[in-house]
């Protein structure tokens, strides 16, 4: 006996609404971390004796090198979520976290402590005659940092929930021994049958019209195949 399956009407993109909600995440953490790159974070003042005040502006990229590579690092993190599954989306979730977590120190520490006059000489590559006599934090880039490290936590939360069945690519980029393995996982179960899965089990060389639990249709009786790939009985 044949079961019609059944599809589920939006099932496939409610399955993986998750993995666009992480990466649309993960896209504006790295949009806020590179745009906290290119603004000023500390403005200073230095004199060398020979001549006029020199004004320094020190944008993020010179304060915190690392933003601009975190940023693109956030982005990269955009293609894993969509590339893998398993066991692998828990380590991006984790990486993801490190990342935030690293682009959200240097706001902190120049949030709390300031900015020294000795860092200034050393990030603005001063000569030793040289000396600071001014200097002026502008907290809105660094809280822009921090802004972009909470959205990629959120992020990292979210890919760590992604249904891991659920992420990755379409299962039509797998193996077909793959394939054949995650048919057989649905026929031992009760998942619904979706527009999906008929197509994977298609890809895979499966008949999806044929119950798995019937002898008849899986050839395990005597006769022939039939034109849809199940035996007959004999008359």
């Amino acid at each position: 006996m044949t079961t019609e399956p059944q599809p589920v009407p939006g099932d496939a993109r409610a399955g993986r609404r998750p993995t666009v909600v992480a990466a649309g995440l993960l896209v504006v953490a790295a949009a806020m971390l590179w745009g906290s790159s290119r603004m000023t974070w500390v403005e200073a003042v230095s004199s060398d004796g020979l001549g006029v005040d020199r004004v320094l502006a020190l944008v993020g990229g010179q304060w915190a090198a690392a933003l601009t590579p975190l940023a693109l690092a956030l982005l990269a993190a955009v293609a894993a979520v969509f590339a893998v599954r398993g066991i692998a989306l828990r380590v991006v979730a984790v990486a993801v976290a490190a990342v935030a977590v690293a682009a959200g120190i240097p706001a902190v520490q120049l949030l709390a402590s300031g900015a020294d006059p000795e860092s200034v000489a050393r990030i603005a590559e001063l000569p030793d005659r040289a000396e600071v006599t001014a200097v002026d934090v502008s907290a809105a880039p660094a809280l822009l940092a921090l802004l972009g490290t909470l959205v990629a936590l959120v992020a990292a939360v979210a890919v760590w929930r992604t249904p891991r069945e659920k992420a990755g690519l379409s299962s039509r980029y797998d193996a077909p021994a793959a394939r054949r393995e995650a048919a057989t996982r649905r026929d031992d179960s009760d998942e619904p049958v979706t527009e999906r899965v008929l197509w994977d089990a298609l890809d895979a060389g499966e008949d999806p019209t044929v119950d798995p639990h019937d002898p008849a249709e899986n050839g395990d009786d005597e006769g022939e195949p039939g034109e849809s790939g199940t035996r007959r009985r004999p008359s």
